[in-house]
């Protein structure tokens, strides 16, 4: 096959580059796995971590070189496994690509079948990756909160890192759900856009704020911290057991 184009991410000593080479299928690197399937990249979105895996900034790579991005969507070009077929579209989010295995920011990639998941009749290609791994990430928060039995009744979800990529989609997904919202963000200046999308109200994470905000019933966060234990004692327990992954406060990440 032809070479084609790769953003790849190499290491100098202790200082990590990023540039484009011409790469071939065979310096793809898929992990261990003997089921591989080999994709033609339609889209990839650019995460948090693509961009401090790129401008070195995060230790994000274990491997070097490797070829960024952390999400694709794309077209099967071939199989070792029997559950995919070329011209099957396919998307895969997560799962060591862009981190260990090659990632997404190429023209074509080759990953373990088991990280690869059909597309959604409902979505296209581009759909899968605008929404993105923030997006799974946020729908799966929302999914464990109602196995959990979380519902609209027991109150608002507050949800921190709100101006955020999974933070912004939660507060969709739980408007469309049913849920009222409150919306944790350190930046004033963006209450209105917190509100268009979905926020019923949204508070500055000051110290007011923390005494302001009346009790939630859960809330999905972004990242530790104070934050997170000032959200976790503001949330009620539920009278239920909860599933044995967690309680009612639901990890969004």
């Amino acid at each position: 096959m032809t070479s084609f184009k790769a953003l790849r991410i190499h290491q100098a000593g202790k200082s990590t580059s990023a540039r484009f080479d011409r790469i071939t299928l065979d310096d793809l690197h898929a992990g261990d796995s003997q089921n591989t399937v080999t994709i033609r990249v339609a889209y990839s979105g650019l995460n948090y971590k693509d961009a401090l895996a790129v401008t070195g900034k995060g230790r994000i790579m274990r491997r070097f070189p490797c070829v960024a991005g952390i999400d694709l969507s794309g077209v099967v070009e071939s199989s070792d496994s029997p559950a995919f077929k070329p011209g099957d579209p396919v998307l895969v989010t997560g799962c060591y690509i862009g981190e260990v295995l090659d990632g997404g920011l190429a023209e074509f990639a080759r990953v373990p079948a088991e990280a690869v998941v059909p597309l959604p009749e409902n979505l296209s290609l581009f759909e899968a990756m605008a929404f993105g791994t923030a997006g799974f990430t946020a729908a799966l928060a929302l999914r464990r909160m109602l196995d959990n039995h979380q519902s609209p009744e027991l109150g608002p979800i507050a949800v921190t890192g709100a101006t955020g990529g999974v933070g912004g989609i939660a507060l969709g997904l739980l408007k469309r759900a049913g849920f009222s919202t409150a919306a944790i963000t350190g930046k004033k200046h963006q209450a209105e856009y917190l509100q268009q999308l979905g926020a019923d109200q949204s508070e500055h994470a000051d110290r007011d704020a923390r005494h302001r905000t009346r009790r939630g019933a859960a809330h999905m966060r972004r990242a530790g911290g104070r934050k997170r234990a000032w959200a976790q004692r503001r949330t009620h327990r539920q009278p239920v057991r909860p599933k044995s992954w967690g309680t009612s406060p639901c990890r969004s990440m």
